[in-house]
């Protein structure tokens, strides 16, 4: 670890895995606006890895699977349908965002609103029950 961690350049990826990886991708890409940066097809039409896009921002996501990995991570059909995180995206214009979402259907579990602490934003889940948050609070600085 830095000695100083907040003077380093460092960024943080979540990754999550999908029983229908490509159905994911796709859809991750109408509803969010996520923009494909590299796709690795693995077997039987599963995606063995992938990195999509937003902003500044990148996620990276694969197919759910047998691998070492898979061990340590399952989507969260596999758990009960609870996610144990949830990736927060900052963007400029929270209700547009929250529109698109919405069209695309995704299951809004907190309706956008104005947050207490700054900025505007919503929670919701993609079709195969992981948790996102989007929102115009911008902890470094601007909401």
């Amino acid at each position: 670890m830095a000695d100083n961690a907040k003077n380093t350049t460092t960024t943080v990826i979540p990754t999550l895995r999908y029983q229908d990886a490509p159905a994911a991708l796709e859809w991750l890409c109408e509803a969010f606006g996520f923009e494909k940066h590299l796709v690795v097809p693995g077997e039987n039409g599963t995606i063995a890895h992938a990195q999509l896009v937003f902003g500044n921002g990148m996620i990276m996501l694969g197919s759910a699977g047998d691998r070492e990995f898979d061990k340590l991570q399952k989507p969260p059909a596999a758990l009960g349908n609870i996610a144990s995180q949830s990736p927060y995206i900052i963007l400029e214009d929270a209700d547009k965002h929250y529109a698109r979402a919405v069209a695309a259907g995704a299951e809004i579990v907190m309706d956008i609103k104005d947050e207490d602490h700054g900025g505007r934003g919503y929670s919701c889940r993609d079709p195969e029950g992981h948790l996102w948050n989007f929102g115009s609070y911008d902890p470094w600085g601007t909401a």
